[in-house]
C-alpha cells in the first residue's frame, strides 16, 4: 500500500470517528443560554470569574499565601453576674496587635448585645408591621413592647507605655464602635484600651437566661465588647450585626475572672485556674477519675443539686478564674440548678485526655445524662478523622434557654424531657443532632474561623456535612446497646445529608443561591446555609470525586487553614487542588446557581450487534440509552441497568457526559441479554426533582411506542 492509500485511509477513518463521537447537531448545545450566545462562553463548565485573583495572602491552591497575616486580640477580663438584678457587669483590657501592613487610626468594636437595644437596634427598627391575626397560642412570640437590652458603656480609655489611663474618643454606631487611637499603630505594633460595660440578660437570644424547677440559669455569650477583624478581603469587617449574620472574631488569649453567687457552678471557654477555690476535694477527686474514662461519671450527682456539700463555701460571692489560648470567642454558663458528668477522650494513648463535660439541671435528665458526653465524644472521634484532631483542652455541652449555639470548647444545646420524665425518639435524635453540630462548630468556625457573618454555609453547611457522619458514627457506635435502639442496623435517620432530603427544597421557587450574604437571605435559610451546601459536600465525597480524594482534600483544608480565616473561593480552589479535578461545573451549578437536577430517561433502543460490527464478539446486543437534561444543573449520570435474568450492570458516569453537549447524552454499550428495566440515580444521590422520568421498563411499553427495544437494522 502507498503513502498516498494510507494518507486517504487515516483521514476516512479519522472522519468516521467523528461522525461517530460528534454529539448531535444543534444549534446550541450549552444548557443555560443567557445574553450574546456568539461571544459569551455559557458552558457550566467555564472558569467562575467571581473567584478573586491570587496574591501574595492567598494563593492560587487555596492556601495561605507567603505573606499572609491577621490580627490578633487578647483579653483580661473581669465581671461579675448580679442575679438579683438580672444584669452582668464588666471590666476589660484589650491588647491589639497590629500583624497587617497598614497604620491605622482607629479601632472597631463589635457591640452585639445592641441588637437588643431600643436605641441602637436596626433589627428592631426594620420590624415590619403584625399580621392581621394572630392565634392565641402564638401571641405570646409577637412583644409589641421588645425587651430593651444593650450594653452601657461607661468607660473607653487608652493605656499608653507607663500604664497611664486617658480617655479615648469614640463613636458607637448601632452594634459597632469605633475606638480612636491617640497616634498611629504602625505594623508590628501593639495598643491596649480599656472598656467598662453592663447590660440587662434578655429571656432569648444567643445569651439568654430560664428559670427551671430548681432555680436560675445563665447562659452567658456576646457578652463583652469584642474587636472587630481586620483583614486583606474587607479592611475592616464593620457589617452591622442584625441578628442573622453571626460572628467573624480575632484570635487571641483570654484570661477571664467570673464573680457569681456561692452556690452557682460555672463553665466556660478555657482551663478553670483556681479548682482549690470553687470546687471541693471530692469534686475535684471525682474530675480526676472521670478524664481516665469515656463512660460519664457525675461530679455532681442529682441528689446533691443545691447541697451545701456540693460547695466549698456557703455565703457571698465566688470568683472562678478561667485561662484560654489561641481562641477566637469565650462563652461561659453559671447556676445553682446543674447535674455534672464529666469523661475523658483521647486519640491515642501517650495523649494527656481531653476533658469533656455536661451540665443540665435536674429537668433535662433522664435524657442529658444518656446523650450528650457521649454524644460530645462521638464528635470529636468523627470530626477528628474527617478534618482535624480536636486541638483544644476541653469540650462541654450545657444546657439552657438556647437550642443551639457554639463557642470555643463549650456549646449551649435544648431538648428536655417532658415534666415526668418522658421523651420520645425523635427528641432523642434532636440531642444527639444538636450537640454533634454546635460541638462541631468548635472546627467550623471556631478553629477554621471563616467569616460568618457573611457566608452562613462556611461554617453552618460544612458542619452539617460532618454532623451527618457523626450521627452515623454513633449510631454505628452504640449498635445493640441501650444508648442507642432507634435502628437496629446500626444507622442514624439524618434529617441532613443525604440528597433526597433536599429535593423539596430544590423545587421551590424562592430559592437564592448558596453564596448570598446571610442577611440577605430572605426565606429557606435553614436549608440554604445548612441543608444544601452539606448535601452539595456529602454528593462530592460519595460520587463525584470519591471519599478517598474528597477526605484527603477536606484535610488539607482544615489543616492549612487552622487558627486562620478562608474565604469561599480558598475553599474551592484547595478542594481542587488537593483532589486533582476542576469542580467549576459543581461549584457553579449547586453554590452560585438555583438551578435544579432534573434527568429524563427519553429513549432506550436496542440494535443487532452483527449488523452494526459484523461480530458479536462484544455482545449479540448493542443498547442505546437517551437521557435529557431537563433542568438546568448538570449532574454525574448513573444509570442502572435490570437484565431478563434479574442481573444488573451499572455505568456510573462522570458529569463530563455534559462536556460537549449539556441537553442530552446516549449512552451505549454491548450485551448479550435483554434489557428489561433502567433506572437514572438508582440511589437518589443528586436530589433528582422529578423521578417519573427515571425509569423505563420494557412491559411498561405497548407495541409501537417510542422508547421500547428495536433492533434500527429493521427500519
Amino acid at each position: 500500500m502507498n503513502t498516498a492509500t494510507v494518507y486517504r485511509l487515516g483521514v476516512m477513518l479519522c472522519g468516521l470517528v467523528l461522525v461517530v463521537s460528534a454529539p448531535a447537531a444543534t444549534a446550541q448545545n450549552w444548557r443555560n443560554i443567557d445574553g450574546d450566545v456568539q461571544s459569551k462562553n455559557h458552558s457550566m463548565f467555564r472558569l467562575i470569574d467571581e473567584w478573586p485573583d491570587p496574591n501574595d495572602q492567598r494563593a492560587a491552591s487555596g492556601f495561605p499565601g507567603k505573606d499572609y497575616w491577621q490580627q490578633q486580640v487578647d483579653y483580661v477580663i473581669e465581671a461579675t453576674l448580679d442575679t438579683v438584678s438580672q444584669s452582668i457587669h464588666g471590666s476589660e483590657r484589650i491588647t491589639y496587635h497590629n500583624n497587617s501592613p497598614d497604620v491605622l487610626d482607629f479601632l472597631w468594636v463589635q457591640l452585639d448585645q445592641n441588637v437588643r437595644s431600643i436605641e441602637h437596634s436596626r433589627s428592631y427598627k426594620t420590624r415590619g408591621a403584625l399580621p392581621d391575626s394572630i392565634p392565641a397560642r402564638y401571641r405570646q412570640y409577637f412583644n409589641p413592647t421588645p425587651f430593651d437590652g444593650g450594653y452601657t458603656i461607661s468607660r473607653v480609655q487608652l493605656v499608653d507605655d507607663a500604664g497611664n489611663l486617658a480617655d479615648a474618643k469614640h463613636r458607637i454606631n448601632n452594634t459597632i464602635m469605633r475606638v480612636d487611637l491617640a497616634e498611629p499603630l504602625r505594623p508590628g505594633e501593639k495598643v491596649q484600651f480599656d472598656i467598662d460595660w453592663s447590660y440587662p440578660i434578655p429571656f432569648s437570644g444567643r445569651g439568654a437566661k430560664e428559670k427551671v424547677r430548681d432555680g436560675w440559669l445563665y447562659e452567658m455569650a456576646q457578652w463583652f465588647p469584642r474587636l472587630s477583624v481586620y483583614d486583606d478581603v474587607n479592611g475592616w469587617q464593620t457589617d452591622q450585626f442584625l441578628g442573622r449574620g453571626e460572628f467573624y472574631l480575632n484570635f487571641g488569649d483570654y484570661d477571664v475572672k467570673l464573680t457569681v453567687p456561692w452556690d452557682h457552678i460555672v463553665e466556660a471557654t478555657g482551663i478553670l485556674q483556681n479548682p482549690g477555690d470553687v470546687l471541693t476535694r471530692t469534686q475535684f477527686e471525682r474530675l480526676k477519675t472521670a478524664y481516665q474514662s469515656q463512660e460519664p461519671t457525675f461530679i455532681i450527682a442529682p441528689d446533691e443539686v443545691m447541697t451545701k456539700e456540693s460547695r466549698p463555701v456557703h455565703s457571698g460571692m465566688l470568683t472562678w478564674h478561667f485561662k484560654a489560648e489561641d481562641v477566637r470567642d469565650f462563652a461561659w454558663v453559671s447556676s445553682q440548678t446543674y447535674v455534672w458528668d464529666a469523661a475523658g477522650f483521647q486519640y491515642r494513648d501517650d495523649q494527656e485526655p481531653i476533658q469533656i463535660h455536661s451540665l443540665y439541671p435536674r429537668d433535662a435528665m433522664p435524657l442529658w445524662d444518656k446523650v450528650s458526653t457521649r454524644a460530645t465524644i462521638v464528635t470529636l472521634e468523627t470530626y477528628g478523622r474527617m478534618s482535624l484532631e480536636y486541638p483544644y483542652p476541653k469540650a462541654s455541652n450545657i444546657h439552657g434557654p438556647v437550642f443551639g449555639m457554639e463557642y470555643p470548647m463549650i456549646a449551649f444545646c435544648g431538648a428536655r424531657p417532658g415534666p415526668d420524665g418522658s421523651y420520645s425518639p425523635g427528641l432523642e435524635r434532636a440531642l444527639i443532632g444538636v450537640t454533634i453540630h454546635e460541638v462541631g462548630h468548635n472546627w467550623f468556625p471556631m478553629i477554621i474561623a471563616s467569616d460568618e457573618r457573611k457566608w452562613t454555609w462556611m461554617d453552618e453547611g460544612l458542619n452539617t456535612f460532618l454532623q451527618y457522619y457523626g450521627e452515623q458514627d454513633y449510631a454505628k457506635k452504640f449498635n445493640g446497646t441501650e444508648i442507642w435502639t432507634q435502628t437496629t442496623d446500626g444507622t442514624y435517620p439524618s434529617r441532613r445529608g443525604p440528597a433526597r432530603g433536599i429535593v423539596d427544597y430544590m423545587r421551590n421557587p424562592n430559592q437564592v443561591p448558596i453564596m448570598t450574604e446571610s442577611d440577605i437571605i430572605q426565606n429557606n435559610f435553614g436549608n440554604n446555609g445548612y441543608a444544601k451546601p452539606a448535601t452539595g459536600l456529602v454528593m462530592l465525597r460519595e460520587h463525584i470525586l470519591g471519599p478517598e480524594a474528597f477526605d484527603d482534600a477536606f484535610r488539607r483544608y482544615s489543616e492549612r487553614w487552622a487558627f486562620k480565616h478562608p474565604q469561599p473561593a480558598d475553599f474551592f480552589r484547595s478542594m481542587e487542588e488537593s483532589a486533582g479535578e476542576h469542580l467549576a461545573w459543581f461549584w457553579r451549578g449547586w453554590f452560585y446557581t438555583t438551578y435544579s437536577n432534573d434527568q429524563a430517561l427519553v429513549n432506550v433502543t436496542a440494535q443487532n450487534a452483527e449488523n452494526l460490527m459484523g461480530t458479536t464478539e462484544n455482545g449479540a446486543n448493542y443498547y442505546r440509552i437517551e437521557v435529557k437534561n431537563e433542568g438546568k444543573l448538570l449532574m454525574p449520570l448513573e444509570i442502572e441497568v435490570t437484565y431478563d435474568d434479574d442481573t444488573t450492570e451499572r455505568f456510573d458516569l462522570p458529569a463530563d457526559v455534559w462536556r460537549n453537549n449539556e441537553i442530552e447524552f446516549t449512552k451505549g454499550f454491548f450485551t448479550d441479554k435483554k434489557v428489561v428495566r433502567v433506572e437514572l440515580d438508582p440511589d437518589e444521590a443528586f436530589a433528582d426533582v422529578d423521578r417519573e422520568n427515571n425509569v423505563w421498563e420494557a412491559a411498561s411499553l405497548q407495541e409501537g411506542e417510542t422508547g421500547g427495544t428495536r433492533d434500527s437494522n429493521d427500519e
